[in-house]
Order: C-alpha cells, then structure tokens, then sequence
C-alpha cells in the first residue's frame, strides 16, 4: 500500500479499539523508509508527524473529535497541502469532511492475532 500513496493523498482508517490501526501505520511509515516503532497512537494529541525518506507522514486521531470545528481546527486542510500523506485513525468519525478519493482501510478482527484488511478507494 505504501507505494501506492503520493503526496496529498489521505488514508482514512476504521476498525474498532485494538483492531491494529496504529499498528498499521506503524507498517506504513517503516514501508516509506522511516521509523515504524517510533510511531504512536495520536488519540491525547491528536497529530504526530512523521518524516520518512519518501514523503511526510501526517497521522491524526478523530477518536476524540467532536464535531467539524474540532477537527478543522487541528489544521487538516493545510496538512493535505503540505506534500505529505495523511492518515485519519477513527476517521468514520469524520467523514463527510475527508477529502473526496480518499483511500478507506477497514481494519476487523477475526481472532484474537488474526485480522482482514479491506481497502477500498
């Protein structure tokens, strides 16, 4: 999936609590040439960013935004501007506001160690 993302693109990822999200971001930075383990679930901060050889790495939390203000308030139409992708964590939350092409990621348990993975554009 990583090579698929260019700059400007936005991932938008659902799945329950522990299902893997930041895990999966984790995969997607490590795949662009950064650091995979120094990511981090953003839901206290909301935003942490990340710098990979390939492009920036924006990742949000939308677990703790209440309404649009919130969430345009962190500034995420400047970060899709910025040449970097951004990944929205919980972003069922706020997806009338995602940009239109974005790239949706389901993420679903099916055992305790075993998930299934659904991408969709």
């Amino acid at each position: 999936l990583a090579a698929r993302l260019h700059p400007g693109d936005c991932v938008a990822l659902v799945g329950e609590l522990g299902a893997g999200k930041t895990q999966f971001v984790r995969g997607i930075v490590a795949a662009l040439g950064g650091d995979g383990r120094a990511v981090s679930s953003p839901t206290f901060v909301l935003l942490h960013i990340y710098d990979t050889p390939a492009m920036k790495v924006f990742h949000l939390d939308a677990y703790r935004v209440h309404g649009s203000e919130d969430f345009e308030a962190i500034g995420f139409a400047e970060l899709l501007e910025q040449g970097g992708v951004v990944i929205v964590e919980w972003a069922d939350r706020v997806a009338a506001l995602l940009p239109p092409g974005s790239l949706r990621v389901g993420i679903f348990e099916t055992g305790e160690t075993s998930r299934r993975i659904e991408i969709s554009d």
